[in-house]
């Protein structure tokens, strides 16, 4: 269990994602969301944006679209995929991101948490992703809990 722990202070390898209108456009079809500000730049201009703004769940889709994939970060976070859950998910949304802009994603493990009950347990492995634009702003930050179960 200790060796989990070890987990802590690791660091992916950065990577790079650049915002299409069209998978702003297909995500939030796909969640069902009609605000004109995701498909058409006017009204998202109306609005008082620069242009077509992500919702603030898209960087899930960021996540999973763009670096390693989530397999490998359990590979290299050394767990059994087959006993995972995901636990929990929080945004913080510092600027506005648009269609177009390029993100530089690092992803860092930031706390361990072992838990022991009668059944069993479980590891709660809490990463943190930062999110910069192409003027190397940080403009996100999303921290997520993977559930490892013994």
């Amino acid at each position: 269990m200790q060796k989990v722990k070890n987990l802590i202070g690791m660091e992916m390898e950065p990577y790079t994602f650049k915002v299409e209108q069209g998978k702003i456009r297909e995500f939030v079809q796909a969640i069902g969301d009609s605000n004109p500000i995701y498909y058409d730049i006017e009204s998202a201009k109306r609005e008082g944006f620069e242009n077509i703004p992500i919702p603030l769940t898209f960087l899930t889709a960021v996540e999973f679209w763009g670096g390693d994939n989530f397999l490998e970060h359990l590979s290299n976070f050394q767990v059994n995929p087959v006993r995972v859950v995901h636990g929990e998910q929080e945004y913080d949304l510092i600027q506005d991101i648009y269609a177009g802009d390029i993100l530089t994603v690092t992803l860092k493990v930031v706390n361990v948490v072992v838990k022991h009950g009668s059944t069993g347990g479980m590891d709660l492995i809490t990463t943190e992703n930062k999110y910069k634009n192409q003027k190397n702003e940080l403009v996100a930050i999303s921290k997520g809990v993977t559930i490892h179960r013994h």
